[in-house]
């Protein structure tokens, strides 16, 4: 609960719903597979904005010296601690984001008959473990840059500026299916092709790199 109430003040759960909210208010659709396409990427400047201050929530209110009267492997435990409850209600709020989506939007469903509400699960799960992919490795990697150069705005802006690059036509020209967003960017004509997995490949590796980084950085930048 302790851990809860710092990486969970009520203001940061309040913007995020919120933002969700708004977004599916405003971003227009009309399709269901859109709602993944719509969700990905502002689920990960959500993400980046979200964790960027795990750690340095700790220097601004000036809890860092009492923290480093800890063992260092309490205090990254502590800090993968926050990381896990804060993807989790980002996961959450994904979640509920594609289910406004529904509501608000109401997207046209792409099949008619009995296989229809089968492919909406499909579609719903294969946007889940993206957008799952999506929320950890920009949340891991916005709050390793906040770490880095002790300063939250510099992991949200490093991530806006890698966000930009890989969230546009160029980032779809020289990755292609490697992409850090080739589940918003897949061939949605033919359902069956999963290159845009490769994209997410790298995601993992990224997010893995991100962990083994973390507590040498820790360490390093007090």
């Amino acid at each position: 609960m302790h851990e809860i109430k710092i990486s969970l003040p009520f203001q940061k759960q309040a913007y995020a719903v919120l933002f969700v909210l708004i977004l599916s208010l405003v971003r227009g659709i009309t399709y269901s597979y859109e709602i993944g396409i719509a969700l990905e990427a502002p689920m990960a400047i959500l993400a980046a904005s979200f964790c960027a201050d795990t750690y340095t929530q700790e220097i601004t209110s000036k809890r860092s010296e009492i923290q480093r009267l800890y063992p260092m492997k309490k205090r990254i435990y502590s800090i993968y601690k926050r990381i896990v409850i804060q993807e989790i209600f980002l996961l959450a709020v994904a979640v509920a984001g594609y289910g406004l989506f529904y509501i608000f939007q109401n997207p046209r469903i792409v099949g008619i008959g009995e296989n229809s509400s089968e492919n909406e699960i499909c579609q719903f799960l294969v946007y889940f473990a993206a957008i799952a992919v999506t929320l950890v490795v920009w949340g891991l990697l916005s709050n390793l840059l906040s770490c880095l150069f002790r300063n939250m705005w510099m992991g949200i802006g490093g991530c806006l500026m890698l966000c930009l690059i890989t969230n546009s036509s160029i980032g779809v020209r020289y990755f292609g299916a490697w992409n850090l967003f080739s589940y918003t960017f897949r061939s949605i004509e033919n359902s069956s092709n999963y290159s845009w997995i490769c994209g997410k490949i790298v995601c993992i590796c990224i997010g893995i790199m991100t962990v083994a980084a973390l507590p040498k950085i820790m360490e390093k930048r007090g």
